[in-house]
Formats: structure tokens, C-alpha cells, sequence
């Protein structure tokens, strides 16, 4: 069993990021995320493609808030501690409710887009990464 930190949060969600963003670039089709998509349209003047760093920088911050989110809140709903699979099974989980909130809040309501399903396939097994990294390096306790 090792202690939740907010320092693992911080890891976790840089590195869970990292590793959601090399296999979002392996596996997607070089399109703007849907991050430069939102810079695009709330920011800028210009098209998502325009705006790939800010949208990859807007990408990192997320996964940070999103790492250090879990790492406070888990100790507040009764996981002080974790063991490694609990962290990741935990994470798992958050990775699909990151997804669905992306997916139905951010994607569609906010951007508008209405993505075909093999890229709502792809979505949700990057969330899922994304949640399993996260949690790996929580329940790690290396930080």
C-alpha cells in the first residue's frame, strides 16, 4: 500500500499525458486535437490546424489538472492508501469518465463536433491510457 500524493498526481497526469499523446500521434490521423479546435474557436482567429503547440500545451495542462484532480480527491472518498491494481483500476475508471465528459461536454456542446464512431473508439482508448498510466504512477508510489 502506498500513500496518494498530490507530487504523484503531478507525475501521473504529465506522464499518463505524454504517453496518451504518443499513441493519439501513432494512431490518429494528423488532425488538430481537439484542443486546437477550442483555441481555434475561443481564442484565436485562425483554424485548429494553426494552433497545434497551443492546443497540445492546453492538452498538457488538462492532464495535469486531471492528475492532481484524482490524487486530492481519492484521499477525500476514503483511498488514503492504494495498492498498484486498485490505483490502476481506479484510474481505468476516471480514464472513461475523463472520456465521456470529453466525448458529450467538451466535444460535442462546447466544439460542436460530432466524431465518427472509430474516432470515439479512439477517444475512449486514449482516456483509458491515459487513466491507467495515471493511476500506474499513483499507486507506484514513486513520488
Amino acid at each position: 500500500m502506498v500513500e496518494i500524493t498530490v507530487l504523484g498526481g503531478v507525475a501521473g497526469g504529465l506522464l499518463a499525458t505524454l504517453v496518451m499523446t504518443m499513441l493519439m500521434m501513432a494512431l490518429g490521423d494528423d488532425s488538430p486535437p481537439p484542443t486546437a479546435a477550442f483555441w481555434s474557436k475561443y481564442v484565436g482567429d485562425g483554424a485548429p490546424t494553426d494552433y497545434m503547440m497551443q492546443g497540445m500545451v492546453l492538452h498538457f495542462l488538462y492532464g495535469l489538472g486531471a492528475g492532481v484532480a484524482l490524487a486530492v480527491v481519492l484521499p477525500l472518498v476514503g483511498f488514503e492508501t492504494v495498492t498498484l491494481v486498485t490505483a490502476v483500476g481506479v484510474g481505468l475508471a476516471y480514464g472513461f469518465v475523463l472520456f465521456a465528459f470529453a466525448a458529450v461536454f467538451w466535444m460535442k456542446i462546447v466544439l460542436a463536433m460530432d466524431p465518427e464512431p472509430p474516432q470515439v473508439a479512439q477517444f475512449l482508448l486514449f482516456h483509458l491510457v491515459y487513466g491507467a498510466v495515471l493511476g500506474g504512477v499513483i499507486g507506484a508510489g514513486i513520488v
